[in-house]
């Protein structure tokens, strides 16, 4: 060493004028001026890179000049602060990055056990040797989710009290967490602790904060021989639970709105169908979107309160479609249900509604057709009343197809309705078919814009005598669905009423084709 300034002599205490660079300059200082003192042509650009190394804990920056006579000058420049700042910023870029990248994954599903897996199995990847995802529990059973690093996530449900672990059941209360170092890892119960797991060193437990109540907790653990968690890495993990705890509230209140759903669905969705008191029923219905489940149609079949007399059928068309209208099917349903003592009393029955749907709320109006179905010998005994809807047609064995003469005012209009109810009988193997508008609206066809109509409904049913009441239905919208196409149509309903056919058929006993009683 020939000459240093007063910086370099704080830097470098042992330096002093005619001291060897081995004794003066930390190792990597040394080398690289070795290097370029060796002998050959060098000059300060055959260093490529920046030379950087640490003196004292501190980072510096070392640029050589090559003066005349042979001799090197050592700039060494503190790029401690620098340093940090850089560290920092990648620091801060790959912990952005990682939450990104859990947001987007725990946001693409609102499956609760899915959440739960991939919150477990991204903190024990990114944050912790093993992780624990914690949903709360209205039983004495917790659910835990529990994934060690490199493995997969475990579902277990777990009979244990989460107050015996230090902060764990503040946070399934939603709690601000315990910090770390009040947790003595000596005190984490075996069931935290996974299988092979080995001495816990630290433990965080924070919150899973969810949409107004805990979404649940999430536990991390770190082995004895790993660094505790720091600080810093506390408050990341802070970051990384709320979206976590988003997630997994999002998918419990999906889950929960699904099973309400599910529940009311049940009771909107129309019935399924089969033989009553030895009259056979078949119904199918089509939501005006094939992604709905329910709409404006309906129909219902109620067996007698006594065995033997007639079943009550009603079928009708709310005004509107989805939900709302769904809601007002709901309402004519379970008023229809409910004046089922005065199943015999059609124009009854269709005023009552009446008055109901016009004191309510809504403002829409319905049609409905009403039809009493008796098995009688044989033969089925009909009465038929409609409100404002398509008439009933009737497939006789030959396969003439006839229209019931009744007809009546729509329902939920006007506060006085009129009605006409006429009866008629079906033979062994002989129907009667009630449907909605949407099946005779249906616009399609070759050119498409034909409405399938009246006419060719009643043509497609004169090749359907003798068939089941099921096939009759399927034939039905199998061929409204093929004049559609792919194109929208509007809700669509179906209910067949038949004989059945019988082992001891007599020539035409019982027939009443082409008469229908007022």
């Amino acid at each position: 060493m020939v000459r240093y300034n007063d910086a370099a002599g704080l830097i470098l205490p042992a330096a002093a004028p005619g001291a060897s660079l081995l004794d003066v300059a930390p190792a990597w200082l040394c080398a690289a001026h070795t290097e370029l003192i060796s002998p050959g042509p060098h000059a300060a650009a055959d260093i490529e890179e920046t030379l950087r190394g640490t003196i004292d804990g501190r980072r510096f920056e070392a640029h050589p000049t090559i003066r005349r006579d042979g001799s090197v000058a050592w700039w060494l420049v503190d790029d401690t602060d620098h340093q940090l700042a850089r560290e920092a910023l990648r620091m801060e870029r790959e912990r952005t990055g990682f939450l990104a990248k859990a947001s987007n994954i725990l946001l693409s599903s609102l499956n609760l056990g899915r959440c739960m897996d991939v919150t477990a199995q991204m903190a024990a990847e990114s944050l912790a040797d093993a992780a624990l995802a914690i949903a709360p529990s209205r039983s004495s059973r917790l659910p835990v989710v529990t994934c060690l690093r490199g493995g997969k996530p475990v579902l277990a449900d777990m009979s244990v009290d989460p107050d015996d672990v230090p902060g764990l059941g503040e946070a399934l209360r939603g709690f601000p967490p315990v910090p770390s170092r009040w947790i003595d890892p000596a005190d984490a119960p075996a069931w935290m602790v996974p299988e092979g797991f080995g001495p816990v060193g630290s433990i965080v437990i924070t919150p899973l904060p969810g949409h107004g109540v805990p979404a649940g907790a999430l536990v991390l653990l770190r082995k004895a021989e790993t660094a505790s968690f720091s600080a810093e890495e506390e408050v990341f993990a802070r970051l990384f639970a709320a979206r976590a705890g988003a997630a997994m509230s999002a998918a419990r209140l999906y889950a929960e709105q699904t099973a309400i759903t599910d529940v009311l669905m049940r009771e909107l969705l129309p019935p399924v169908l089969h033989q009553i008191s030895g009259v056979d029923f078949a119904g199918r219905y089509r939501p005006s979107a094939d992604h709905e489940r329910i709409g404006g149609d309906f129909y219902d079949v109620h067996p007698a309160a006594v065995e033997g007399e007639a079943s009550l059928v009603s079928l009708g068309d709310v005004c509107g479609k989805g939900l709302e209208a769904a809601v007002l099917t709901g309402k004519i349903r379970n008023t229809l249900h409910a004046l089922l003592p005065l199943a015999d009393d059609h124009q009854r029955m269709l005023s009552l509604l009446n008055t109901a749907l016009l004191s309510s709320h809504h403002t829409r109006f319905a049609t409905l057709v009403l039809a009493s179905a008796q098995r009688r010998g044989n033969q089925v005994d009909l009465a038929l009343t409609s409100a404002g809807h398509p008439r009933p047609l009737i497939i006789r064995a030959d396969g003439t197809v006839e229209e019931a003469p009744t007809q009546g005012t729509l329902i939920g209009a006007i506060p006085d309705i009129s009605t006409t109810t006429v009866t008629a009988s079906l033979a062994p193997g002989e129907s009667c078919v009630l449907y909605t508008d949407g099946i005779t609206e249906a616009k399609g066809g070759p050119m498409g814009d034909a409405l399938f109509g009246e006419a060719r409904l009643k043509r497609a049913l004169s090749g359907c005598a003798g068939m089941p009441v099921e096939g009759i239905v399927e034939h039905v919208q199998m061929l409204a669905a093929q004049w559609l196409g792919s194109r929208r149509h509007d809700d669509m309903a179906v209910v067949v009423i038949s004989a059945p056919r019988t082992h001891h058929l007599s020539a035409v006993n019982g027939h009443t084709r082409g008469r229908f009683t007022p």
